[in-house]
């Protein structure tokens, strides 16, 4: 019987750093649930962080270009809208991981 490799640390920084983007941009729309669609934002945040999105990167990233258009589309507080962008940047490394074969 064999067993799975640990993928290396610079993979788990990558899916960890995307994670962590994801917790601080919910926690920065639930610091501030008064502007208008946080409740959809928060509903469709808590999709792209669920069991099914992180094991299919193709479906986070259509919820997260959902998400970027209703944030686009309200006013969304700076801090929510920072953190936005610090979750594109995080799925685009590890979108980049997978494309050169780090990620499966």
């Amino acid at each position: 019987m064999s067993f799975n490799t640990e993928p290396t640390g610079y993979i788990k920084t990558a899916v960890s750093d995307l994670q962590g983007a994801w917790e601080n941009l919910k926690q920065a729309v639930a610091d501030d649930f008064s502007f208008t669609d946080c409740d959809k934002l928060i509903f469709h945040i808590h999709e792209a962080m669920s069991w099914e999105s992180v094991r299919n990167f193709q479906r986070m990233k259509t919820t997260l270009l959902l998400i970027e258009n209703i944030a686009s589309q309200t006013d969304a507080p700076e801090e929510v809208l920072f953190w936005l962008t610090e979750v594109r940047d995080s799925f685009n490394v590890v979108m980049q991981e997978i494309d050169k074969g780090n990620i499966q």
